[in-house]
């Protein structure tokens, strides 16, 4: 058995402990590692991948060509590089400006299906991460995608502290889900919350997770000098 192939099982189990295992979404976050890792991963049942840069996503756009492939953008959106993000992204989690949603609206090809996008929130509430910071922003943002026809609206996304503090990391997840069912009981029609990662996973699917990012404890170290 690979390492990848132990290493999805183990995360699967531990995902099947909780009762609302049924409705998380797993996501690979790849980046960094070479395609024959996703190949890999895709061979064990594998559709969704997550990438941070926006050139990376598009080499591996354009050299793995399955069309059941999800490619899911889960870094910081840069105005110069929304062409290559509305080219090749089946999924958009770190929408935080109007502007850089309506360069991906004008930006996404004509043959290609809407562009499902979910609003970054800072539920750390940290200088260094990014999202909108309140529930007025938030309604805003979410106002703005709604008018923008080759966009949807389908949630929100999250990075809770990196820390020990496991109330704190449940504070934060309560948080986010509090502005997803803000949100709806306002009129949008939410069906995700992307939140949780290696660390944090399992307290994220407690508090509503549908959609969790994972990378290197599916492939393992990153080397970032590549």
């Amino acid at each position: 058995m690979s390492h990848i192939a132990y290493n999805l099982n183990q995360i699967q189990e531990l995902i099947n402990q909780h009762d609302l295992a049924k409705r998380v979404k797993l996501i690979a976050v790849s980046k960094t590692f070479p395609v024959e890792d996703i190949q890999t991963a895709y061979e064990l049942g594998m559709r969704r991948f997550g990438e941070n840069y926006p050139q990376e996503l598009a080499t591996k756009g354009q050299q793995l060509t399955q069309n059941d492939i999800e490619w899911h953008f889960i870094g910081n959106i840069q105005s110069n590089k929304t062409k290559l993000i509305a080219e090749y992204a089946n999924w958009v989690h770190t929408l935080t400006k109007a502007s850089h949603a309506t360069r991906l609206n004008d930006q996404r090809p004509p043959h290609a299906p809407t562009l499902q996008v979910l609003i970054e929130v800072n539920i750390s509430n940290e200088d260094n991460k990014h999202g909108v910071r309140n529930l007025t922003e938030l309604t805003e943002l979410a106002n703005h995608i709604n008018q923008l026809p080759n966009l949807k609206l389908r949630g929100l996304m999250g990075m809770a502290s990196d820390s020990s503090d496991e109330a704190l990391i449940n504070s934060q997840f309560k948080y986010l889900h509090e502005c997803y069912e803000y949100l709806n009981q306002n009129g949008f029609e939410l069906t995700e919350l992307s939140m949780g990662m290696s660390n944090d996973f399992p307290l994220a699917i407690a508090n509503g997770a549908t959609m969790i990012r994972i990378g290197s404890k599916i492939f393992g170290a990153r080397d970032y000098g590549n």
